[in-house]
């Protein structure tokens, strides 16, 4: 008998690719990881969201899959205004890097951050979903 582990109600992708925006939200409808997937195309667009949203708990997502390299608003500058946050925000809010970047430097700043709980490589798979589950994240 399989273990059943309950869907994640909300999550969000922020990055610029629509190809891999695609590929990530169908993986993680498929293996049904969460109830409602909440894609966004910038940095800043993710931001205001989390803006409009900061005093709905049910509109928050419980994990960002965030892109680094993205124009005007990148992985580092989302990560800096997201530290201005209420504690409701920065506490439900768990940020995942999924990222094709290989800059070890760019990897080691952002891994350090306080409210980063993984790094992932590019594209977004039914493995690196079941490991977030496994591991309760």
């Amino acid at each position: 008998m399989q273990t059943d582990i309950k869907a994640i109600d909300l999550v969000m992708l922020v990055d610029d690719n629509d190809t891999d925006n695609f590929i990530s939200k169908r993986i993680i409808e498929i293996t049904k990881f969460a109830k409602r997937v909440e894609v966004k195309g910038s940095g800043k667009a993710a931001l205001d969201y989390l803006r409009e949203n900061q005093n709905v708990p049910d509109n928050l997502p419980s994990l960002i899959f965030l892109d680094i390299n993205m124009p005007i608003v990148d992985g580092f500058v989302f990560l800096y205004e997201f530290e201005k946050f209420n504690e409701l925000v920065r506490n439900k809010c768990k940020v995942i890097i999924l990222s094709s970047s290989d800059n070890k430097r760019d990897i080691d700043k952002i891994v350090n951050n306080n409210h980063v709980i993984k790094f992932i490589t590019k594209p977004l798979t039914e493995v690196a979903l079941d490991e977030i589950k496994l591991n309760n994240i």
